[in-house]
């Protein structure tokens, strides 16, 4: 397989300009002929129908929730990232895109990254026009604060609800679509497949979840924007629906996932409190603007951080790290949090968390001053421990977070399988190996409002469609396939719960498969978890039928795709001997304990293709070369 990502020649600040307008557009009175199917309605898919719709495009759009505003990306908290130098610091839409590029270790496109750092100022735009209420400073302009990876102030946010708030905007729009009737809005439905028919992707198989119905859906392109798939670990910082069902069903008919060991954990987590627990709550990366990381300097001291004086202190990542301090990049902060607790400097009654104190900045702004912007994080923060955080510092740990492998897509966005589109987390592109904070939301909306409905039409001018019908032997084969698959889950009747397997499954990937990846655990994790595949098809126990709503098969489907997909990850780490980011290989570091790159053998982007059942899946490469930006050693001192 030939992988052509179509970025475009010329200079990197004119390749989106001129790819603009060089794309083929369809006339404003033909789109309403054109049908998409968008699945998934958080960012990225809210954004795209409703954009889609706004330019006279029939949309379909799809959730498995009840409501658009219950999709994930209300939990994103800090803020979103833009290159509007409100702050007057140095920033620029160049150094955006150069932070990014090197806070993802050099591992993804030019191309891309320079359009989303382009489009970022777009985003801040569109969403104040939309209300969402971004905080403004003393002259009445919006807000900056600082994230982890840049010297600079570009993150606007909205209190700790920015991810919220953004939601609400998009929502909006979509909801103006859907009652002028240019979106059609499918509720508690689960795409089970999608369709590939004369080589073009044309429809869904989506169960409704309601009923168990399976509805066969029909259209000109399918657009998935589904999210990570976080969960695969079982603990994750990601809400417990979040699933790789539908970028899984698709890499199975035919489209590449792109770098699917690339997964992040974030510093900044309430630690795990026992094994009761199905998910872990992120405390925004913007805390650490003004929290301070520390740790006894003293192994295994248990005194009350209050009763540690402050030269008995070890502010861990300032001491490391001078230049960033406490902002360095995800992966850097959540290494060195590992490192210092196996070293046994770790806190609290698992001694696996480190302090994250603002005692300073209440002294220095007042308590007031604090609560004014993190005030609800810190509200969170005492619902789940019961501590006060303004009085004892938050305790916080590493988790899974954000995935930035995904399905492969080109510079329009499209997977390997002809109009198959994805956005947002659910495609690998923009981040490499290491998602900067606050770049969710800008590549989501980024892909939503402002890339596809310039690629979209480019496909559909640029093909001609042939009609077809739910007898299509395409459509009948495919909801075949899911129908045996929902079969096959209920007539198991084991004796082992979903959630059981998938807490199995989640200790391998967390142990060999984590933040610490070595030759050994990973083909460990490569023989555990086959082994655990089949017993899972041989000893699960899905209850109910699927004739109504039924939990635990939307749970067992969900874990079925992850027990495949791990065994991929895994894969994808084993054959990648560098580190970068958040892929980082025990035997691959420096004498610092800092990743260690293979720019040599490594420079590309691996895209797996499905091979069949049982068989292992072929590996394609794309190379990555760097013409602007020159990969370095990361360092952040």
């Amino acid at each position: 397989m030939v992988l052509d990502s179509k970025i475009p020649e010329g200079p990197i600040e004119k390749k989106w300009s001129t790819h603009r307008f060089r794309m083929k557009l369809v006339n404003p009175a033909n789109r309403r002929k054109y049908t998409v199917i968008v699945v998934g309605t958080g960012l990225a898919g809210a954004s795209a129908a409703a954009s889609l719709a706004e330019l006279g495009y029939k949309v379909l759009a799809f959730s498995y929730h009840e409501s658009p505003r219950r999709a994930h990306s209300i939990a994103a908290q800090g803020g979103i990232n833009a290159a509007r130098n409100y702050a007057n610091d140095g920033d620029s839409v160049y150094r955006l895109f150069y932070d990014t590029l090197k806070g993802g270790d050099y591992r993804a496109r030019e191309g891309n990254v320079y359009r989303l750092a382009e489009v970022s100022g777009n985003i801040i735009d569109q969403c104040v026009a939309q209300g969402v209420p971004f905080a403004r400073e003393y002259s009445g302009l919006l807000d900056n604060r600082s994230f982890g990876g840049a010297q600079v102030s570009r993150t606007f946010y909205a209190r700790g609800q920015t991810g919220q708030q953004l939601l609400l905007g998009a929502y909006s729009a979509l909801s103006r679509q859907i009652g002028l009737g240019g979106v059609k809005f499918f509720d508690r439905r689960e795409m089970m497949d999608v369709v590939v028919a004369d080589g073009q992707a044309r429809g869904i198989i989506a169960r409704n979840m309601r009923t168990g119905e399976m509805e066969t859906h029909i259209a000109d392109a399918v657009v998935l924007c589904t999210g990570g798939y976080g969960n695969a670990w079982y603990l994750s910082t990601m809400a417990k629906a979040s699933n790789a069902t539908a970028v899984w069903r698709a890499y199975r008919r035919g489209a590449v996932f792109g770098n699917p060991c690339f997964a992040q954990i974030h510093p900044t987590c309430i630690p795990v409190s026992g094994d009761y627990q199905s998910k872990l709550t992120l405390m925004s990366e913007s805390l650490r603007n003004d929290g301070r990381i520390w740790v006894p300097k003293k192994a295994g001291d248990s005194r009350k951080p209050s009763e540690i004086p402050e030269e008995e202190r070890d502010y861990y990542l300032e001491r490391m790290y001078p230049s960033f301090g406490n902002l360095v990049p995800r992966d850097v902060a959540s290494r060195r949090a590992k490192e210092i607790c196996d070293k046994g400097f770790g806190v609290g009654s698992t001694k696996m968390a480190v302090y994250l104190d603002f005692a300073d900045a209440i002294k220095r702004n007042s308590k007031k001053w604090i609560e004014e912007k993190y005030g609800n994080l810190f509200a969170m923060y005492h619902e789940i421990t019961a501590e006060d955080p303004y009085a004892d510092p938050m305790r916080i740990y590493p988790a899974v977070h954000y995935t930035m492998g995904g399905l492969w897509v080109d510079y329009n966005l499209m997977s390997t399988i002809p109009g198959l589109f994805v956005a947002g987390e659910a495609n690998f592109s923009d981040h490499g190996a290491n998602r900067l904070g606050a770049s969710a939301l800008m590549q989501g909306l980024a892909d939503g409002y402002f890339v596809l409905p310039y690629t979209m039409g480019d496909y559909l001018a640029s093909n001609k469609f042939k009609p077809v019908t739910p007898e299509h032997d395409a459509f009948v084969a495919t909801k075949k396939d899911v129908q045996v698959r929902v079969d096959q889950l209920l007539s198991v009747n084991g004796k082992q719960t979903v959630n059981d397997i998938h807490k199995r499954l989640g200790k391998v990937m967390w142990d060999s498969v984590g933040m610490g990846r070595t030759d050994a655990g990973l083909k460990k994790a490569l023989k555990i978890i086959p082994e655990l595949r089949k017993e899972f098809w041989k000893d699960v126990r899905v209850t109910g039928d699927n004739d109504t709503i039924n939990v635990e098969l939307e749970k067992a489907g969900r874990v079925a795709d992850f027990l495949e997909l791990a065994e991929l990850i895994a894969t994808d780490a084993l054959h990648r001997k560098e580190s970068c980011g958040g892929h980082f290989r025990e035997e691959y570091q420096t004498p610092e304990g800092e990743a260690k790159r293979d720019d040599k053998k490594f420079a590309y982007v691996a895209a797996w293709e499905y091979t069949g059942e049982g068989k292992k899946p072929k590996l394609n490469k794309e190379p990555l070369t760097f013409e602007y930006v020159k990969p370095s050693e990361r360092s952040y001192k």
